[in-house]
């Protein structure tokens, strides 16, 4: 009469090969059985952080590397991009649309399936922050470079080069498939890659108490001792030059317009790299005063103050713009998004030439860009979201940025259309997408004051973007310290400068192009390990102590009840007792088993096990939080570019040793 047992967890050994006696709590890590752990979190291990140097040492000595070539050898350096491009969207490009897929699909597995109860923290902890607070995280995570940039042009593009097979172009069908293809390439799959990547860094974090490195999350995969050898930091060292080449482009098409504002206000005519150049020097040195003076109220002051003018600005044109054609265009783009879905996700190389060449200048250009991303947004992700269930992380992280896209590209995007459907010459998709916008803004009211308010935007998330940025990867090669050192956190984000300074060097009269090459090329690595990333956290989660218990009362329940209706009919009642050997609840379940146990064993700053009580929150030796314990993850005042933000800053230093994972 027993009921189906669970396949997989740990299967339990015979009697004889079991250390200890049946539900032997003397042979489980701190007496403690690993369906009664209530999670850890990072905040009460005690961690010493310091520069890991190889991590550092070889991701710093390869960009400057980069670097360094595409100043001396633009030309070599274009030709040897060109040709990597072409082989990783010929022979790869496949890979990114099947990611992407499989991402989505996973979290939507998750959210819905048991799992999605497990908290994103240990049990009965409260989310951090309010619902509405969250909420309005996540909306303002969402405005950024990307939307001023590509927000009036990328719908406009496919209106006038329709997707192949999708529509006519300039007509009203194409109007709508337009702002659909916009969507997909902005709204659920872009948004998946950053929530696996903040679901699996929150639960490590506030649930296993691992540091918040790209490599503690697979730890299940490849055990602790590998996540902290060369396989661990070199996830790390690929998780920061993605990061580095991700951030870099915003960067980049950010100083792309605000560089044609100067043009336009100031009626200078056009300028060149060297004045772009100019201008990223400019905004460096702002970004090294954020950096550097600690001036974090101050920052989120201005950065408060840039959010109310991004959302001012897009009201203004949505009221001053065709308000009624938008409220009517909006929900009926949306829905063409989703008539659309499947037929969109399809459309590849396998569909001839024309559909291989738009997925490569458009689709699988974002996948990669999304990837790269995926390290930065997620840590800010998962530093927003402690205490939230994974179901209530899931879909408020697919569902709020998606809502933003539609807003954000609907307004900017609907705007242009509206205008070009309408006989607007200056709207056009020959124009190049930095002067589109400001394009846009002089054919409404107030076009001499809005391209002020536009470049103020883009100035403010270029700073407080490389901020942000230069913050997670000085954690990445900080062993997961989250009060990275100054002079750590100021390289990465001079490194991005130069980066951002190649691309525009090597893009030549079409900047785009090489930001596009790059990114493409730099991704790919970060894109399988997105995918491995996907099996560790699932096996994570598989054994984590509620999905223990689950399993527990579920099969107790079962056996339960059919034993009372065998013995007793109708009339019988639960209770709980000791079962014989072999018929209990977690009969076929090795509760002693590494993998379900192993991690919850406490150490000290050296790495030594250290007695730990459980039920009181207690170290045997009275280390406490308090008196010893590690910085805590501080939200940025910079929620930035294209949905990317992260982790905030302290200026306490850093000290030493391998962090527990």
């Amino acid at each position: 009469m027993d009921a189906p047992r669970p396949t997989h967890l740990p299967v339990r050994p015979t009697a004889s090969a079991r250390p200890g006696p049946a539900g032997g709590g003397g042979s489980y890590p701190h007496d403690t059985h690993p369906g009664l752990v209530p999670g850890i979190a990072v905040d009460e291990q005690r961690v010493r952080y310091s520069t890991d140097r190889l991590v550092f040492g070889v991701a710093a000595v390869l960009i400057v590397g980069f670097i360094l070539w595409g100043i001396t050898s633009t030309d070599s350096l274009t030709t040897v991009s060109g040709v990597a491009l072409t082989w990783v969207v010929a022979n790869t490009g496949w890979l990114f649309n099947v990611l992407v897929a499989i991402v989505l699909g996973f979290l939507i597995y998750l959210g819905l399936s048991r799992y999605g109860k497990i908290p994103l923290g240990r049990d009965g902890e409260k989310p951090e922050f309010k619902t509405f607070s969250w909420i309005t995280m996540m909306f303002s995570a969402g405005v950024g470079i990307g939307i001023f940039f590509f927000g009036p042009y990328e719908p406009l593009y496919y209106f006038m080069n329709p997707a192949p097979g999708a529509a006519d172009p300039e007509t009203v069908e194409a109007m709508h498939k337009a702002m659909a293809q916009t969507l997909y390439h902005w709204g659920f799959h872009a948004w998946a890659l950053y929530s696996l990547v903040g679901a699996a860094v929150a639960y490590g974090a506030y649930r296993r108490g691992r540091v918040p490195l790209m490599s503690s999350i697979f730890t299940p995969v490849f055990g602790r001792d590998r996540v902290n050898g060369w396989q661990g930091k070199a996830i790390d060292m690929l998780a920061i030059i993605a990061t580095l080449f991700g951030t870099a482009a915003s960067l980049g098409i950010g100083t792309l317009q605000i560089g044609r504002g100067v043009e336009i206000v100031t009626g200078i005519g056009e300028i060149g790299n060297t004045a772009l150049i100019a201008i990223i020097v400019v905004l460096t040195i702002g970004f090294i005063l954020s950096a550097v003076s600690g001036v974090g109220r101050g920052i989120r002051w201005l950065s408060n103050i840039n959010m109310t003018a991004a959302f001012g600005l897009a009201v203004f044109i949505f009221v001053a713009g065709p308000t009624l054609f938008l409220l009517n265009f909006l929900p009926s783009a949306t829905f063409e998004y989703f008539g659309d879905f499947f037929e969109m996700m399809t459309r590849s190389a396998s569909w001839g030439p024309e559909a291989a060449a738009f997925s490569e200048a458009w689709t699988v250009f974002y996948w990669a860009w999304w990837a790269s991303w995926a390290p930065f947004v997620g840590i800010f992700l998962a530093r927003i979201s402690r205490g939230r269930t994974l179901k209530q992380y899931i879909f408020a992280t697919l569902a709020v940025p998606f809502m933003v896209c539609i807003l954000a590209f609907g307004t900017f995007g609907g705007t242009t259309l509206w205008m070009r459907a309408n006989g607007n010459e200056s709207i056009t998709a020959d124009t190049s997408p930095q002067d589109l916008l400001f394009n846009l803004l002089h054919s409404l009211p107030l076009g001499t004051v809005t391209p002020f308010i536009a470049m103020f935007c883009l100035a403010i998330f270029f700073i407080t973007s490389a901020d942000s940025a230069s913050l997670v990867m000085g954690t990445l090669s900080q062993r997961g310290n989250p009060t990275p050192d100054k002079k750590v956190t100021v390289f990465w984000g001079l490194a991005m400068m130069g980066i951002a300074v190649v691309m525009l060097l090597i893009g030549g009269n079409e900047a785009l192009s090489g930001l596009q090459n790059l990114i493409i090329v730099s991704a790919l690595p970060f894109a399988v390990i997105l995918l491995v990333m996907i099996v560790a956290f699932f096996k994570d989660l598989q054994t984590d102590p509620a999905v223990i218990r689950t399993e527990y009362a579920q099969t107790a329940l079962e056996n339960a009840v059919r034993s009372g209706i065998d013995e007793h009919g109708d009339d019988f009642a639960l209770s709980i007792e000791r079962a014989p050997e072999g018929e209990g609840a977690g009969a076929e379940f090795d509760s002693h088993a590494g993998e379900v146990t192993e991690w919850y064993q406490r150490y000290d700053e050296d790495g030594n096990p250290v007695g730990y009580d459980y039920e009181r929150g207690e170290y045997a030796d009275g280390w406490t939080p308090e008196t010893g314990a590690l910085g805590t993850m501080e939200a940025s005042p910079g929620l930035t570019v294209d949905g990317q933000a992260a982790a905030g800053r302290d200026p306490d230093g850093v000290a030493e040793r391998e962090p527990a994972r």
